[in-house]
């Protein structure tokens, strides 16, 4: 599986790099994670539990960065593994450029799927994985705009850690 993207997030590009890099954030912004840990400043460990059509599984993942160019781009390598329901396995190229007061973030996607994931045809596939990326991006998004009412307002976010 293939995918590309970009996503206007309304915040800087230091602003939207550290939310990136941030487990909370990303823990409340990936769709089915039930949890995020920091392994390493460039090693991750979440379980992420997702539904692709008839197909529902627990991904214990792990994520390595590399490539790092801060505040402009990384990747983001990724294994994880659901039991029967199959295996993932890929990459994630991100860059974040930054256009007046906002951020555009651009990724591509390249993914393996095995297992009965990958029996279930691409066309289901893709259309749920731009599902899950537009949910990732609304959460962002929403957090990235309470942030900046909190800030404006001088309160302290929670997450901010």
């Amino acid at each position: 599986m293939d995918m590309t993207g970009e996503q206007r997030i309304p915040a800087s590009r230091e602003k939207v790099w550290r939310a990136l890099n941030n487990p909370n954030v990303l823990k409340k912004c990936i769709p089915g994670c039930e949890s995020l840990e920091r392994k390493s400043p460039t090693e991750m460990v979440a379980i992420i539990k997702v539904k692709v059509g008839p197909v529902s599984a627990s991904f214990k993942s792990e994520l390595t960065l590399t490539n790092l160019n801060p505040p402009e781009s990384y990747t983001i390598n990724a294994e994880g593994a659901g039991g029967i329901a199959g295996s993932v396995k890929g990459s994630t190229d991100v860059t974040l450029r930054e256009d007046g007061g906002e951020t555009v973030v651009s990724y591509t996607i390249k993914a393996h799927i095995g297992g009965k994931l990958a029996l279930l045809g691409s066309r289901l596939i893709d259309s749920s994985s731009k599902k899950l990326a537009t949910k990732f991006f609304e959460k962002l998004n929403n957090i990235m705009i309470s942030r900046a009412a909190a800030a404006a307002e001088g309160v302290a976010t929670p997450s901010e850690a």
